[in-house]
């Protein structure tokens, strides 16, 4: 067990911890974990183990699965309110179907979660291969348009206080300085839009804006993502103007929804 576990099992309230510990664990898994697996990872005792993952079983968190756990229906449910109390996807939805009407590239909802962003919502091209964004993905905030337009809300000082002391590298034309990235941020906040050149995947440019806050606090951004060999001079300043467009219908969608 790593030192950052065994300070998540030492906090104030353990149970939680371990259940947190557990779930994390289970999320990030590619298929079933079996109790050995857990009990080897946690660090737990198997008595103390097995009490949890019936309590957690019992709610629906976790399900069996073989002879393994994966993550339960009853978390899926619990986060699916986290975008209904903001009326997050049904705004978002509105806003974005015109764009994929009018330029059939898909169009994404991200918030900024400590150093990641983490997709909310995505209204999908209609295209045989589709870009792989799912609901709930995170990516480093440092490496993607959707990142940059959320910590260009940010003072530089916070941004670094934010940020771990080595940018990783997702692919060879990622951002991993500090100051360069600054130095972006500064453009983001200049002109309003963010762009990610195929820094967090090869052959892949991403255009992001800032979407306001919604009434519950949580700042957000949109984006589209499209293929390089799909964009020239004069698509990208269309799209750029529509990505802008989605941004402006966002926040005011989520300005009017705040005012009922």
């Amino acid at each position: 067990m790593s030192s950052h576990q065994q300070a998540k099992l030492e906090s104030a309230v353990p149970a939680l911890d371990r259940a947190d510990l557990v779930l994390q664990l289970l999320a990030s898994s590619s298929k079933p974990l079996h109790p050995s697996d857990l009990a080897q990872r946690t660090g737990l005792a198997k008595s103390t183990l097995y009490l949890l993952l019936a309590s957690l079983e019992q709610r629906h968190w976790i399900e069996k699965k073989g002879g393994g756990y994966v993550i339960g229906i009853g978390l899926y449910v619990l986060g699916c309110a986290y975008v209904h109390l903001d009326n997050l996807q049904s705004t978002f939805r509105a806003a974005a179907a015109e764009f994929v009407t009018e330029h059939n590239e898909v169009v994404q909802l991200a918030v900024l979660q400590g150093c990641d962003v983490v997709y909310l919502a995505r209204e999908d091209a209609h295209r045989p291969v589709r870009l792989v964004s799912d609901i709930g993905t995170r990516l480093p905030a440092h490496a993607c348009a959707l990142g940059k337009a959320l910590l260009a809300q940010l003072p530089d000082e916070d941004v670094l206080r934010l940020l771990p002391d080595e940018l990783s590298a997702v692919t060879d034309r990622t951002i991993t300085s500090h100051e360069v990235l600054c130095k972006e941020l500064a453009d983001v906040r200049r002109t309003g839009l963010a762009r990610d050149i195929e820094e967090v995947a090869t052959g892949l440019i991403c255009f992001s804006v800032y979407a306001g806050e919604t009434p519950m606090g949580r700042q957000i951004a949109v984006s589209t993502s499209i293929p390089t060999d799909r964009l020239d001079k004069k698509r990208e300043k269309f799209i750029i103007q529509a990505i802008v467009r989605v941004a402006q219908q966002v926040r005011l969608r989520t300005a009017l929804g705040a005012g009922r």
